[in-house]
This record gives structure tokens, sequence and C-alpha cells, in this order.
């Protein structure tokens, strides 16, 4: 489908900062919601020191900070060091297009395949690729580990495991061939650099891989294996963990010390929820 752009997208991140009337707005991304405890504890204290004292949850299982001062269109040098300082801007010219979405529970608790080195790996070859930083900040990858919790979640580029050893990509509103696990990483990433240099260049580019005039490659028919839709993750105890819900304020320092307590690592969900692992029997 062909969608006329007349400017870039305004998608919020640490270098290029929302402008809101409460003070800056910055978006840090998480591959696969994962972050560490010790990052989001110190991510409230940036917050606690320079912004509003909370930090806020997206639909895409990312992270916002609001009400930071601001120097002219970036931030304060010193909030910006702060933030850089928590170990959640592992890159500055590529953090923009770092939008993983991974099913939450992957390598926790049921799923076909664990995702996370999937995901990972994913992670490092965008941010390796000097050509994809021009992407728009909307484009979203997702990767759903075969338990169906995030196949009707629209997408650019994708997967939805089918075994342990191969997924079907998802290319835009369709489908594309079946590969193995271990070079599914690599194909997303091609197709990645594929649909940058067909967007072109300039304000007019297309954001999504959907909006292109023609199929960025031959799309395929559903694979049988494909799983059906599963439900958004219930809150409370789950397989893999405990699923807790966040107020729409946001996470202050208690709540962060309160969900970091026991777990070295959470997982931040598309439906504003923690996800605290628990190790199963």
């Amino acid at each position: 489908m062909s969608t006329t752009r007349h400017r870039g997208d305004l998608c919020p991140g640490v270098l290029r900062p929302w402008s809101a009337p409460d003070g800056m707005l910055v978006r840090l991304r998480l591959i696969g919601g994962r972050v560490a405890s010790a990052s989001l504890r110190a991510l409230v204290d940036v917050s606690d020191a320079y912004a509003d004292g909370r930090v806020h949850l997206t639909s895409r299982a990312n992270l916002q900070v609001r009400g930071l001062p601001g120097a002219g269109s970036g931030l304060d040098p010193r909030v910006l060091g702060a933030i850089e300082a928590t170990g959640l801007l592992p890159t500055r010219s590529h953090e923009l297009i770092r939008n993983v979405m991974a099913s939450p529970q992957t390598g926790l608790s049921g799923g076909r395949v664990d995702l996370r080195p999937v995901a990972d790996e994913l992670d490092a070859r965008l941010c390796a690729d000097p050509d994809l930083a021009a992407l728009s900040g909307r484009f979203l990858f997702v990767l759903d580990d075969g338990r169906g919790d995030l196949l009707e979640r629209s997408c650019d580029l994708g997967l939805v495991a089918l075994d342990p050893e191969s997924a079907q990509l998802r290319v835009g509103d369709g489908l594309g061939p079946v590969v193995p696990i271990r070079t599914a990483a690599a194909r997303i990433a091609e197709l990645a650099h594929a649909f940058a240099v067909r967007r072109g260049e300039g304000p007019a580019a297309p954001w999504h891989v959907a909006e292109l005039d023609s199929p960025l490659i031959d799309l395929a028919v559903a694979d049988p294996r494909l799983p059906t839709p599963t439900p958004p993750l219930a809150f409370g105890a789950v397989p893999g963990g405990l699923h807790v819900e966040v107020a729409a304020d946001g996470l202050d320092r208690t709540t962060v010390a309160d969900l970091t307590a026991d777990a070295p690592a959470l997982v931040v969900t598309p439906w504003r929820g923690i996800l605290i692992p628990r190790e199963t029997p």
C-alpha cells in the first residue's frame, strides 16, 4: 500500500527527545523488553534527580522518562550523560531503530524455542549496518516464539516459530518464507537493509514495509504449523514468573526497588506490565 509522506517520523529517543509541556520526553528501547534491574534502578534515579521521579512503560515494551530539562532541541548534557551511565543507550547512531519485540515469556516457560539469542543477534546486526540508522523510529520487529501472543501485533519484519528449528518470516502485512531459526536474525536484517535501499531518502520516504509500492519480497502462504493467536498475558502468577500490572503513572523509586529486589533482570511486557522471572522446578 503506497502512502505519501511529507516529513520524517518524530518518534522520540534520547538523542531526539520530544518537547512536551512538562519538559523533554525520551524513550529507551529494550530488546524483547528485557532490562537489567541495576539499569532500571539507575534510570529511576535519573528521573528522581531531573524529571518527574517516574519511569513510564510503552505498548512496545519500552521505557520512557518525561519532564527532563533540555538544551535547545536536545537534553541537558548532564542528563544525557546520566542516562548513558545507566547502560540503556548502547548506541547513539541506531537508538531509534532498536524496536525489537519478543514474546515476554520466551526462554522462561513455554513457547517453541527461546528467541532471546535471536533477538540479541538481530539487535547486533541492525546496529552494525550504517544504512539502517535512517529507518523510521516506528519501524518494528516482532518475534513470536510460537505461543501466538504477538501474532496479531502489526510489524514491519519479524518471525513466528514453527518448531525448535524453524520459523516463518513476517514481512509487512504478509508472510515470507520458512527459514531455520539459526539464520533467522540474518535474514531479517537482510530484509531490513533491502527495505532501507528501496525506501530511498528524504521526508517522503516510506516508514513501513507495507507502504512500499510493491512487495519487498515474494510473499508465501501460511504454514499449517502457525499457532493461533492467544490473548495478552494475564497479570499475576504465570508460568515462568509473576506478571505485575504497572499503574498509568509509571514506576516510582519504591516500586522499582520492590520489583527488582529478588531478580537480576526483568521483562517489560507490551501490556504495560513487568514480568519478574521466577525459577521453574
